[in-house]
């Protein structure tokens, strides 16, 4: 039997956290692109009493890439990490790591672990020297599984 969660136990999306290699890359405003898709494949049959029957399965499984977005800073990690994309180091540039997202006290609550990722894309801020904004950076990790683990 499933249970509605008591008010306690719901989870915000107010802070998350990026490792590579179980290091701390930096905290971030937004992530966005944790999910997977299983391509549906389809096939007329016959049973044996003569019936036409639609059958569904499940082809090959693709993951979105992952995007995050944070407060422009001083720190160059993001940067320097999709540099060696751009150099061509791309065997360098794999690497593992975790989304992780804490709750309000910072206890971690939830957590989902990425393969082979690489920066595929990053977005520096647009200034505007008339706007009331904060300078974010973006940046885009391609990679080949994501799953959810226990925090």
């Amino acid at each position: 039997m499933v249970t509605e969660p008591d008010a306690q136990d719901l989870m915000t999306t107010s802070s998350f956290g990026v490792e590579i290699d179980s290091i701390v890359i930096g905290t971030f405003k937004e992530v966005s692109g944790i999910d997977s898709t299983a391509a549906v494949v389809e096939y007329r049959e016959s049973t044996a009493t003569g019936q036409s029957v639609l059958r569904k399965i499940p082809g090959s499984v693709s993951w979105s890439d992952v995007t995050l977005r944070k407060r422009l800073d001083t720190q160059m990690e993001l940067w320097e990490w999709h540099q060696q994309v751009l150099e061509g180091d791309i065997d360098q540039a794999r690497r593992s790591g975790s989304i992780v997202m804490f709750d309000s006290t910072l206890t971690e609550r939830a957590r989902w672990n990425f393969v082979n990722g690489w920066p595929s894309a990053w977005r520096g801020a647009d200034f505007d020297a008339a706007a009331d904004e904060i300078a974010l950076e973006e940046l885009t990790i391609s990679h080949e599984g994501l799953e959810r683990v226990d925090a």
